[in-house]
């Protein structure tokens, strides 16, 4: 679960973290006072669930009540990777002499909670990665002790009183991590000002699907604009819906199975349009949610249904097809790849009605990047 930076930011500040002065703004008219109450020098900066605001121009320096105004209205309603601007934060000019990169996130590799620092912030940090690979250091949390934590980050903030401050960041923002169940904390830039103090001058947190539940207060902070709406509509049916930009409609039992499916399309030269898990349960009811939900799609040209079936029973999995076919009119090709409990029954029930499903997953896959007008293994 995502949520926008002002959310972010306060989050931060209960954890002891120093971030800007700030308050949000949904018009241009509060814009502009949010910008004189803090002395007219700001930033407006438009919040949407996406990076690369200030590329898009979602982010504007101003020097008075009325440029905050003016650069609001410009900011408010305007489209960054499709996330429409409804509100914009208006922060404090900071005066910054330096610019670090913090993050605390998961490392699958090392199966550890990792802190990374970059002395190269304010860039993002795949563009970090890819031009000053040097820059990026990371360190295996928790700590051994403190003291080993400290000598780690001597070797990017010299400076004693930095230092000092950069420790009890880390501390923090760790503790927020573990506490939150967060699958990110990220501060960019993480600030060095004219004072001599770090300040989080933008945030990002990133809390992992499965924890939220245990936590009635994050539930709270969930935006509507993170999920289309056919995402909200699969939850509620208890579906696992993420749209892409593909051709090829995927409905598959099991998020494993589906991860592997994609790769598969990708591979074959065709273009996944979503992740579609139906889950484990025999439902022929899941099945036609989840068709209806992918034939919402006018760039589909072929549907793919990658069924394994264990709880999962292939013949409550083709009564859902049949349904689907009949009830929603489908015009689209559907390919199939049914295997597993009552496999064969599955197989015939869709047979009798004209379907052919096939045991290998392989040969589905081919099928359906064809019929995608993509290439082949």
């Amino acid at each position: 679960m995502k949520i926008h930076e002002h959310q972010a930011r306060r989050l931060l500040e209960q954890y002891g973290i120093a971030i800007p002065k700030g308050e949000l703004a949904r018009t241009a008219e509060q814009a502009g006072k949010a910008a004189a109450d803090l002395g007219g020098k700001a930033v407006v900066k438009g919040q949407v669930l996406t990076g690369g605001r200030g590329k898009a121009g979602a982010i504007k320096v101003v020097s008075s009540q009325a440029e905050a105004e003016s650069a609001a209205e410009k900011i408010l309603g305007m489209s960054v990777k499709g996330f429409i601007v409804e509100k914009a934060l208006v922060t404090e000019r900071l005066d910054i002499k330096a610019e670090y990169y913090a993050a605390i996130t998961v490392d699958r590799r090392a199966k550890a909670a990792i802190l990374i620092i970059s002395a190269a912030g304010g860039m993002d940090i795949e563009q970090i990665a890819e031009e000053k690979p040097e820059k990026i250091r990371r360190f295996v949390m928790p700590a051994d002790n403190d003291e080993a934590l400290r000598k780690w980050l001597a070797e990017s903030f010299e400076d004693r009183g930095l230092l000092d401050q950069a420790f009890q960041i880390a501390q923090n923002i760790y503790r927020l991590f573990r506490e939150k169940d967060c699958s990110l904390v990220e501060i960019n830039p993480l600030a060095v000002t004219a004072q001599r103090r770090l300040i989080a001058a933008d945030a990002k947190i990133v809390f992992d699907d499965s924890g939220v539940p245990q936590h009635p207060e994050l539930a709270e902070l969930r935006n509507a604009d993170e999920y289309t709406a056919d995402e909200i509509e699969a939850r509620e049916a208890g579906l696992s819906f993420v749209s892409l930009s593909g051709e090829i409609g995927c409905m598959v039992n099991g998020a494993g199975l589906a991860m592997a499916t994609m790769d598969c399309i990708k591979l074959a030269g065709g273009r996944a349009a979503n992740f579609l898990d139906v889950g484990g349960s025999s439902n022929p009811q899941k099945v036609l949610d989840a068709m209806r939900i992918l034939l919402r799609n006018e760039q589909l040209k072929v549907i793919l249904v990658n069924i394994f079936g264990g709880i999962t029973r292939c013949d409550d999995v083709a009564q859902g097809i049949l349904w689907a076919r009949e009830q929603l009119g489908i015009t689209l090709p559907i390919v199939i790849r049914l295997i597993g409990t009552n496999g064969k029954k599955g197989r015939d029930m869709l047979g009798k009605a004209g379907l052919i499903a096939t045991r290998r997953m392989g040969d589905a896959i081919d099928q359906a990047v064809a019929c995608s007008g993509g290439g082949s293994l």
